[in-house]
């Protein structure tokens, strides 16, 4: 049995045009994204293949794999949600979202810079990659981090909130090569409650990373 199954979309292909075209949503979602999923599953009934026969010849390929076609899978699952048609703009506390307001304000100084770095680090990526702001539970801090590929250059046990996808399939039949210019873009369909809700959670698992010696 698949251990990884594609999501469903929260809304319809149009949801998000003029941003966001309906060809791009379906594309990157029942064929991309169903592609990582799909990877994922193949590597694992590889992986248990290897142990049974205690070949490990592959081994390093298929973990790399296996990160690559996972990380892809829990990043476009966060993607679909932190995007809707009502978003964009800034957390603001009268919309019920002012303590993610505030702990970006009290990250990056203030809500301009946070976007500025964000989207320097997803619109600068080399090749293929994501800009995330993620939750850093040693320092009880939001982070920017820029992803390459899916899986890489990452700090081990921040939690993802808000990640903007920077792989050419996620633009270029509506924008061509002007990756900034989607970046840009993606500013107007921020889901803000969605981020504000994966904000508390990640704050209330902080103290599981490490254990107490």
């Amino acid at each position: 049995m698949p251990v990884y199954t594609l999501p469903e979309l929260p809304y319809d292909y149009s949801a998000l045009a003029p941003v966001i075209s309906p060809e791009i949503i379906e594309l990157h979602h029942d064929k991309h994204h169903a592609a990582y999923v799909k990877g994922a599953n193949d590597t694992l009934e590889q992986l248990a293949e290897a142990r049974d026969k205690e070949t490990w010849g592959s081994i390093n390929g298929l973990e790399k794999n296996l990160a690559f076609h996972l990380s892809g899978h829990i990043l476009h699952s966060i993607y679909w949600h932190n995007m809707t048609g009502d978003g964009g703009g800034e957390p603001l506390d009268k919309d019920g979202v002012g303590e993610l307001a505030g702990a970006i304000a009290e990250s990056f100084g203030s809500f301009a810079n946070f976007k500025a770095q964000l989207s320097k680090a997803a619109a600068t990526t080399q090749g293929s990659g994501w800009g995330v702001l993620a939750y850093e539970p040693l320092s009880e801090r939001l982070i920017v981090e820029q992803v390459y590929d899916h899986q890489g250059n990452v700090g081990q046990g921040s939690t993802p909130i808000l990640v903007f996808d920077a792989w050419e399939h996620a633009f270029y039949l509506q924008y061509k090569n002007q990756k900034v210019d989607f970046i840009e873009a993606m500013w107007q369909v921020v889901n803000w409650q969605d981020v504000a809700k994966r904000y508390e959670a990640a704050k209330s698992r902080a103290n599981t990373l490490l254990l107490a010696p």
